[in-house]
Formats: structure tokens, sequence, C-alpha cells
């Protein structure tokens, strides 16, 4: 690692940013099955005109996060795709979810910032992250929600997702909101039980795999229980999947991961039709 002494401020998620460094060293990782080296390096950069690489990099000042490795490299027809979700899993036959490189671009993304990425077979691969520096003064975090604003009355929430540690951590904290809840693990399973069950919400993942996905479970959902209530998740941006849903009928969309007040907030819109 060689980390620069005097980084600058950028406006971020510390949350995301992590899964961020994570997800790209755990790349860089199974790209060496055989052991090697990788290597973590943040430098500011000042670029006084834009540079064209995976992304166009407009001119400003960035803090950028370089992590690479010596392993195999990634072929240029794999190159153009490796930030689509499973495509590493499902092509490159990579362990995992599938969505991690897809992870970290959404986060610089929605960090307004920019990827490079170079790499040659048998030569290695660089990802230099690049994230606008911040002028703005750190500010202290926002003191802790009041959660009597945000307690339900024992109605019953749907949980839909495919990650049992998802379901877990909506579980416990619809729960502790004072709603009931039932957690089935997919698309499939969720029509099921709305066929001869009630929920007054149905809290549901965007993405899933294996089966369908939450645009297409919510389609289904509504030609059985019309105007069905749901609160669309998803560790994404609005993605086109997660408009339309909301267009169907889906009445709040929240960004995992999940906290108390991001749940608990989303969920009360839902239900009063907010």
């Amino acid at each position: 690692t060689d980390i620069t002494a005097h980084s600058p401020l950028i406006k971020g998620s510390a949350v995301h940013l992590q899964k961020t460094v994570m997800n790209l060293v755990s790349n860089a990782a199974e790209a060496q099955p055989g052991g090697g080296i990788i290597s973590i390096v943040t430098e500011n950069r000042h670029l006084d005109k834009p540079v064209r690489g995976y992304d166009r990099v407009k001119s400003g000042d960035y803090f950028v996060l370089c992590v690479s490795d010596c392993g195999q490299g990634i072929a240029p027809e794999d190159l153009k795709r490796i930030f689509e979700p499973f495509f590493t899993k499902k092509v490159m036959g990579r362990s995992g979810t599938g969505l991690g490189m897809a992870v970290v671009w959404g986060t610089v993304q929605d960090h307004e910032g920019y990827i490079d990425v170079t790499s040659g077979q048998g030569q290695g691969t660089r990802f230099d992250l690049y994230f606008p520096i911040s002028e703005l003064p750190l500010v202290q975090k926002p003191k802790a929600v009041d959660i009597s604003a945000l307690m339900g009355n024992a109605e019953k929430i749907l949980i839909v997702d495919d990650a049992s540690h998802q379901r877990k951590i909506a579980t416990t904290t619809l729960r502790r909101l004072g709603y009931e809840t039932e957690a089935v693990t997919g698309g499939e399973a969720a029509i099921e039980y709305l066929k001869t069950q009630d929920a007054d919400l149905v809290l549901l993942d965007m993405i899933m795999d294996p089966g369908i996905d939450g645009l297409e479970t919510y389609r289904r959902i509504i030609e059985i229980r019309p105007g069905q209530r749901a609160v669309i998740a998803s560790g994404f941006s609005r993605t086109r999947q997660v408009k339309e849903a909301l267009r169907l009928g889906a009445g709040q969309y929240i960004r995992k991961p999940y906290t108390l007040e991001k749940i608990g907030t989303a969920v009360k819109k839902a239900l009063e039709g907010n």
C-alpha cells in the first residue's frame, strides 16, 4: 500500500466506499489463484483537460484510488462488460454473488466519480477510481432519530430477498419497529404466498438470483393483488427496473444497506400511501 499522507476530503458514504475497496481487492485476489501482489495506492491528481479511458474523466481535482494486481489480466471483450451484474460469475467463472464489480461501478457513479481500467492478458489489471475532491467542510453525523415516529401497529410485512443475511436484518429491524413479518427466498415464493395470504406491505429486493427479479415479481403480484403496497430495495441507484416498479405502483424505494431509520421511514410512507 502507498497511501497519501495528506488526503483531501471527498463527499461520500464510508460504508459503500469500504465495500468498493473490498470488492476490488477480492477481484484482484481471484485473478491470482497461485498468489501474487495486490497494490493499493492513493494520490491527489489534477487534470487540466479531460482524459479518455474506460470512462471519459472530466478536468478537475480528484482523489484517486488505484488497485492493481499481477494476475492473468482480462480479455478485451470481457473488459467492456466487467461491471455488468453477474458477468464476472456467469461468464468469467469467478466466485461470490457476481455483483461485486457492479457494486463498484454503482458506488463510483453515486459519488459522481469515474473509473479507468487498464489490463493486458498475462500482465495484470489496474483500476483507477477518480473521486471529486470536496470543498465542503467535514460535518458531524446527525443525531439519532426518534424511532417512536417510525413505530408500526402490527401490520404484516412480507420480506422477499434471496440473501439470508438481508432477510435476517430486515426481519429484526421491522420487528423492532412493531411490525409482524414473514420472509421468503425469492419472487416465485412471494407470489405463491400472496395467492393464499395477505400482506399489508411487501419489502421486495430488486436483484435476485436465481429466479425472477424484483420487477417481474411485482408485475405478477399486482396481477393477483392489484394495488399491493410495496417498498423496493436495491444495492444500486434507481435503475430502470426500480423506476418501472415505482411507476407500476410500488410506493417507495430504499437503497441498501438497511438502517433502522431508512427502512422505518420508507415502510411508514408506503403504508400511509405517500
